[in-house]
This record gives structure tokens, C-alpha cells and sequence, in this order.
């Protein structure tokens, strides 16, 4: 069986929780075939890998977001025009309403044409027209009608894809994963398989709701975009996949045939993480916090520096480690180490990119005060090390941390997101008690052993490809 993983701005070229999920999966049937698509912005990350590919990866194609200067390069003189049907089927996307994908699948893939010249077209134009006039007529049609092309711009070069035929293709999101896997599906009649590891189009709605480079309206016009692609994605999908329970509530809500869904836990290799080196004997005189992340905004670094500086003059033993690669938003690392310069808050150490088995037999207790996430690896590999962890909830941490009635206790401490008091407070109160520690460190240990070993997760994932595999008569374990 050939399987065509589609993932967009994450593996090889980012390290992360979703891209080390990736990488377990492929290594998990090394008899299986396995090729990826890869969403980039443009072609400045190409062929740049953070990890190395196993041999059973056995092709890349990058796919680019962005790539020639679409607005001023010089178009063809000869135009696109659109049959009745086509033109149908791309205002049918614009509007939303009974979106026939079949029909723009087949332009797209079959019919030689230029993006610029639809974009910049008479058709493309009446289209946007006629949608302006229903929806947003209080606003000026000329910024509109950019906007509009800007949207449509990354979603026609994504259809534009030429994709390598597969048995199964598995998204590990929807958004423009989730189109390139329904158009595989439809041209080569392959099953589809969703992997969501945070909802796609809640995380897009957070990311819009703060971004200044979009304004008012706008903000909804995109978003309109975005849940069409989520909604394409879950309807010719054979089973989309997520980490929790509430997760698939929000699937449900977002248009996603329950029947559809199934909940499948991230898993970890518990058994490398068990018994791993304790303190030094420079750590003795310290109560270490581990900080295991990307530097990057959505981590919240800046708010875990606060609340540990505040922490810090209370108690002068607490040492925080920020392990993990700083490369991917310079910028804010560089804000983050300013930071703890300007608040003058020793023993903060940022480690950059290394092998956490190095330092979490270390740690006391570990930190994640994340303003978005899924079921993070890192409070599972922490569980797995019998650290106890503090986290923000958001995502499923605060199932991670005081369990679903599994019955095997508190395995931390919650905070609200951005609360530097709470947060603050929580260092403090674990720093204070190593009875507290061990108890909350065993109570994770039994939790992750419970539903989150990589033996659970790769036997799911096996049974619904061989389910998947069946339905469209391509079975496991033919290659």
C-alpha cells in the first residue's frame, strides 16, 4: 500500500509535535510505502529538512503557496475562458452554496491555463461582482476585489497540483491538506484520511482575530474561505481522526458527520523515557523547570518568563531551561532573551534545540504555557519521565492533567492562559512540596501508560487503514 501523507508548514522542515508525530508514523510500518506532500509558503524552505528522511519516505513534493510575482508578471494575450459549467463551479465556490468540487477538480487538473489571466479576468470578475453585491455591498468593491484575489490565489495553485497517485491519502489537517487529499481522492477514486491534531479552522479564526495585516470585514471574508476548505475536506473524507473527545464535539460542530470520527490518542515511546539521568550535583541546589518548545509566539515564552521572574524573588532556588530550537521566529527569541535581560531574572537558560532524554531525568517538574494547542507530546514525554507539569488550558491539558475518570489522579497544575499570577503561583506551590511532585509525577506516569503508549496509537492507526484500504478494495499491506 502506498500512502500519500499531505501536511502543511510542518515536517521535515519544522521541528514539533506534529512534525514528530509524522515521523512516528512512518516509522511505525517500515514494509509500508509511504510519499509526502509538502505545503510550504514558497520555494526559499525548499529541500531544507530538520530531519532525516526514513527509507521508506520514499519521495517529496513540495507544494508552494507563493510562487512568481503573479500581479506584475506579464500575462498571456490569450484569455481563460470558462465553459458554463466551470464558471458555475468556481462561483460556487466564491459563494459557498452546493460547491461543486468535482467540476473545479477537473479544470484545474485537466484544462491548460493561466491563474494570473482567471485572477485578472472577466469571468473571475463578474464572479467576485455578484458575490460583493449579495454579501458586502457597504464596502469599497476595488479593495474587495484584491482581497478576493489574494484568497483565491494560494487555494488555484494548490488545485493547479499535479499529485502522485496513492492507495490512501492522509491529511494531518484540512485547510489546503485537506483540498489537495480530496482531489487525489477523486482523481485516482483512493480513500481520504483526516488527522487533526487542533482544529484547523478554530486555529485560523484565532490567528485572524489578532492579525493586523487583515482589517474588519475582511477578517470574515477570509474565514468564510477557510471553512469551505474544512467542510470539502470532512465530507469526502472516509474517517477523520482526532486526539480528544471535545475535539470531536468541535468537528461535529464544524460540519463533520459524527459517524465519521474517530478518536485516536497521540502515543509515545514510554519505555526511552523511563529511567532516564537524574541531577548533577550542581542541580541539587536547584529546583529545575523544564520548558520543552519551540520559541515561537503561540508558546507564550514571554508570559512563562514573567510569571518565573515573579516566582524567582519569592524563591531563589527556581532555575528555568527553555529547551527547544529558537530558529523558527528569531525575532521573538531575540524578545524573549531581551526580556529576561531587562527584568534581570537569573537562571534562565535557553538551551536551543537537544535531546530532551539529555535533560528531562533533570527537571522537577515541567512548563507549557501555550495560547493554542492539541494534546501536547511534550506533557505526555514528561508524564513518561514521571514529571509532573504545569500547563495552560487550552487544547486537552486539562484532560492530560486531571484525567478523563481513569482513575489515576492529579498530574499537575492548570493555569488560565496569559496569567502570570496563577502561573507564577503554580511554580511556587510545586517548587514548594516533592511529596507533591512524586505523587503528581506517578499519577501522569499511570496516565500516559493507560491510553498513550505508540504500541495503542499505531494499532488504531493500522485498523483504520486497513478499514480505509478495504472500502476502496486497495488492501493492507500490498505494495
Amino acid at each position: 500500500m502506498k500512502i500519500c501523507l499531505v501536511a502543511e508548514g510542518c515536517y521535515p522542515y519544522v521541528v514539533g509535535g506534529v512534525s514528530s508525530w509524522i515521523h512516528s508514523m512512518v516509522q511505525a510500518w517500515p514494509r509500508e510505502e509511504f510519499i509526502l506532500l509538502a505545503i510550504v509558503p514558497d520555494r526559499s524552505v525548499s529541500g531544507q529538512f530538520k530531519y532525516e528522511l526514513p527509507q521508506n519516505l520514499t519521495a517529496v513534493y513540495e507544494v508552494y503557496l507563493s510562487d512568481k510575482d503573479w500581479g506584475r508578471r506579464k500575462r498571456t494575450k490569450r484569455r481563460t475562458k470558462l465553459r458554463t459549467k466551470e464558471y458555475k463551479a468556481l462561483q460556487s465556490i466564491v459563494s459557498g452554496k452546493d460547491v461543486d468540487w468535482d467540476t473545479v477538480f477537473t479544470m484545474f487538473q485537466k484544462k491548460q491555463f493561466s491563474i494570473d489571466d482567471l485572477l485578472m479576468g472577466g469571468d473571475f470578475l463578474r464572479i467576485v461582482e455578484s458575490y460583493y453585491q449579495q454579501r458586502y455591498p457597504y464596502i469599497g468593491f476595488s479593495d474587495f476585489l484584491w482581497t478576493m484575489r489574494s484568497i483565491y490565489l494560494p487555494l488555484f495553485r494548490i488545485l493547479q497540483t499535479k499529485l502522485p497517485e496513492a492507495d490512501i491519502y492522509h491529511c494531518v489537517a484540512t485547510g489546503y491538506a485537506g483540498v489537495l487529499g480530496s482531489m487525489g481522492s477523486f482523481l485516482y477514486n483512493c480513500g481520504l484520511l483526516i488527522s487533526e491534531h487542533g482544529i484547523y479552522t478554530r486555529e485560523r479564526e484565532e490567528e485572524l482575530l489578532k492579525a493586523d495585516w487583515v482589517d474588519g470585514i475582511y477578517k470574515n471574508v477570509w474565514m468564510d474561505q477557510f471553512q469551505k476548505m474544512s467542510r470539502l475536506a470532512y465530507e469526502r473524507a472516509d474517517v477523520v481522526t482526532c486526539l480528544y473527545g471535545r475535539a470531536g464535539k468541535l468537528q461535529a460542530e464544524m460540519g463533520c458527520p459524527p459517524e465519521k470520527i474517530h478518536i485516536t490518542p497521540n502515543g509515545i515511546i514510554t519505555q526511552s523515557l523511563e529511567n532516564l539521568p537524574g541531577k548533577t550535583a550542581e542541580d541539587e541546589s536547584f529546583i529545575n523547570i523544564g520548558a520543552i518548545l519551540r520559541v515561537t509566539p503561540i508558546k507564550d515564552v514571554k508570559t512563562m518568563i514573567r510569571a518565573f521572574a515573579f516566582a524567582k524573588e519569592r524563591d531563589r532556588r527556581l532555575r528555568l531551561w527553555i529547551m527547544g530550537p529558537t530558529d523558527e521566529d528569531e525575532k521573538y527569541a531575540e524578545e524573549c532573551m531581551e526580556l529576561v535581560e531587562g527584568l534581570g531574572a537569573p537562571d534562565v537558560i535557553f538551551t536551543g534545540r537537544v535531546n530532551v532524554k539529555e535533560y528531562l531525568g533533570r527537571m522537577d517538574f515541567t512548563i507549557l504555557t501555550s495560547i493554542s494547542e492539541g494534546q501536547p507530546l511534550t506533557i505526555l514525554e514528561s508524564y513518561a519521565a514521571r514529571k509532573p507539569v504545569i500547563a495552560t488550558d487550552v487544547g486537552n491539558c486539562r484532560e492530560l492533567i486531571y484525567g478523563e475518570n481513569d482513575g489515576c489522579g492529579k498530574a499537575g497544575i492548570l493555569t488560565h492562559v496569559m496569567n502570570i499570577t496563577e502561573i507564577s503561583q503554580a511554580m511556587l506551590e510545586l517548587a514548594g512540596s516533592q511529596k507533591m511532585r512524586e505523587e503528581m509525577g506517578e499519577c501522569g506516569w499511570r496516565r500516559v501508560q493507560l491510553r498513550h503508549r505508540i504500541q495503542q496509537m499505531q494499532q488504531a492507526y493500522e485498523d483504520i487503514y486497513k478499514e480505509i484500504g478495504w472500502a476502496h478494495d486497495r488492501p493492507w499491506g500490498d505494495i
